[in-house]
């Protein structure tokens, strides 16, 4: 997939999400999906100015804003390997699963495409 790059949270994003460009055939509704951009590194000026603008440490990486069953849509929070979910991101999910949102933490890309894959399987049966 990404052979000569380093596995990463960000290479299993960019697998996750090539996946889902191939998908949707199959799951049109892997169209909307769309990375929510809230981290990395900036000045003190830019960090204040996001804020601003409504950022918010601790938000899930990737949002799919479809409902499926008993869910508004799904949330999901990429890590890869070692990667420690913080005490925000934590808070961010049980907010999410407490207002209807299926908010969900997972370890690479197989993990990440098995749970959209399940969750858009489930809206079908509905």
């Amino acid at each position: 997939m990404y052979s000569n790059m380093k596995r990463s949270e960000s290479t299993e994003q960019m697998a996750l999400i090539d996946w889902c460009n191939v998908n949707r055939c199959v799951y049109p509704e892997l169209d909307l999906i769309y990375k929510i951009s809230n981290e990395g590194k900036r000045s003190v000026h830019q960090g204040k100015k996001f804020k601003r603008e409504g950022l918010k440490k601790g938000v899930p990486d990737l949002c799919l804003p479809v409902p499926s069953g008993i869910y508004h849509g799904l949330y999901i929070e990429l890590k890869y390997g070692n990667g420690i979910t913080s005490k925000e991101q934590k808070e961010w999910i049980k907010k999410l699963n407490d207002q209807g949102y299926k908010a969900v933490v997972c370890n690479g890309f197989e993990e990440a495409r098995d749970t959209i894959k399940e969750y858009l399987d489930n809206k079908k049966v509905i």
